[in-house]
C-alpha cells in the first residue's frame, strides 16, 4: 500500500459546511475519502481529453425495437467492434421501446466514434455515452485493452 500523506486545506466556513452537508447525504465516513474521490474523479476527466487514452464506455440506448433492422443494425455494430465491446444488456421498457446499455473498452476516439454510430441509428430515441478511465492515475491500473 502506498504512504499517506497528511495536508493541510484553507476553506472558507460556508464552503466547508457544504462540503460536510453534501458527503453526509452521500455517506461518506470522513472528508478525506470524498476528497481523494474527487480527485481520482477530476484526474479521470482530465485524462479522458486526450483521444489516444485508454477508457471503458457506458452507451445508454433508448430505442423503438420495431423500426426497421434496428436491432441488427446495433448487433452488427456490436460484434464488428468485438474488441471494443465488452458485454450488452437489454430491457424491455414498453411494448415499442427498450434500454439497451453496452459497455466498450478502448481508446477514447474509438469509443466515441462507435457510440455515435450507434446513438445515430434510425429509431434511437436518446443516447448517451459515459466515460471512465483509471489509466494514470498513481493508485490505479486499468486493464489493458487489446486495441
Amino acid at each position: 500500500m502506498e504512504k499517506t500523506e497528511r495536508v493541510g486545506l484553507s476553506i472558507e466556513r460556508q464552503l466547508l459546511e457544504a462540503f460536510d452537508r453534501q458527503i453526509a447525504v452521500k455517506g461518506y465516513a470522513n472528508r478525506s475519502e470524498a476528497i481523494r474521490d474527487l480527485i481520482r474523479q477530476q484526474l479521470s476527466e482530465a485524462r479522458l481529453e486526450d483521444p489516444n487514452a485508454r477508457a471503458v464506455a457506458a452507451v445508454i440506448l433508448v430505442y423503438d425495437h420495431h423500426v426497421t433492422r434496428l436491432s441488427q443494425g446495433l448487433l452488427q455494430l456490436q460484434h464488428s467492434h468485438l474488441l471494443e465491446t465488452v458485454s450488452s444488456l437489454h430491457v424491455h421498457l414498453d411494448h415499442h421501446h427498450c434500454l439497451e446499455v453496452v459497455v466498450l473498452r478502448g481508446r477514447v476516439r474509438q469509443l466515441y466514434k462507435v457510440a455515435d454510430r450507434m446513438i445515430s441509428l434510425r429509431g434511437v430515441f436518446l443516447g448517451k455515452i459515459h466515460l471512465v478511465t483509471l489509466e494514470g492515475h498513481a493508485s490505479t491500473q486499468c486493464p489493458a485493452s487489446p486495441v
